[in-house]
């Protein structure tokens, strides 16, 4: 069943989405980049808030930020944000330096953190570090955008190519997500394919991804998942 994953850049979003019915809140900076982190003392007070909510509640995510493909600087990042607390843990897989060297590296951290390694559909994403990504045991894998002014995911991957990552993450039993630029119209589309879930930024804000998020379009985009998944 397709979830809803909402990105968020202050503890006041973070109110916001839970109540437009996210299944995940993801703290990430917009302004820092692709998945811009959060500073530290920032995710303690959202893990914080986070712990006080009562149940059934979302789950909570946060990005690493942009970091090179350096295994010491991956898994340093990686060290930081699950110390604060989160438990689901994002981490950018770019086209630079050593991915499989810095899945290893992780490998220790998974007792400790969900982590997902985030692919980005304009960087021609290499599907066969899946299995590198499964062996290091991660939860999950995504798909992403690098360049958010380059267009969305869909204009990168084709639906079959997009298919093709879900199903083979599933078959590695990792949690899957789409995200990347998304629109309420690609909602139905990339639902069909069955991902756990989707990610929105800009499509929540007032003023693209780097505006403020606005509870009537998170409300829209949560409604739209959850009849695009009833239709499925």
């Amino acid at each position: 069943m397709t979830g809803f994953l909402a990105s968020v850049a202050s503890l006041e979003e973070t109110a916001l989405v839970r109540a437009g019915g996210a299944d995940i809140v993801d703290l990430k900076d917009p302004s820092r980049g692709a998945l811009g982190a959060w500073d530290v003392d920032s995710l303690r007070e959202a893990v914080e808030l986070w712990r006080t909510w009562s149940s059934p509640k979302p789950m909570l995510s946060a990005t690493i930020g942009d970091q090179p493909m350096q295994a010491n600087a991956v898994r340093n990042a990686a060290e930081s944000v699950a110390a604060a607390g989160v438990p689901i843990v994002k981490l950018g897989v770019f086209a630079d330096g050593d991915a499989r060297a810095c899945f290893a590296a992780l490998a220790s951290l998974t007792s400790r953190a969900k982590l997902i390694a985030v692919f980005f559909g304009d960087l021609r994403p290499d599907a066969a570090l899946l299995d590198s990504v499964a062996e290091a045991g991660f939860y999950g894998a995504m798909l992403d955008t690098a360049d958010k002014a380059a267009g969305g995911l869909r204009r990168h991957m084709d639906q079959a190519a997009i298919g093709r990552f879900v199903s083979r993450a599933k078959t590695l039993g990792l949690l899957t997500g789409l995200a990347g630029s998304l629109t309420l119209e690609d909602v139905p589309a990339l639902t069909q394919l069955a991902p756990d879930y989707l990610g929105f930024r800009g499509a929540l804000c007032s003023g693209g991804r780097a505006g403020r998020i606005d509870i009537g379009q998170v409300e829209r985009i949560s409604a739209a998942v959850k009849e695009s998944r009833r239709a499925a």
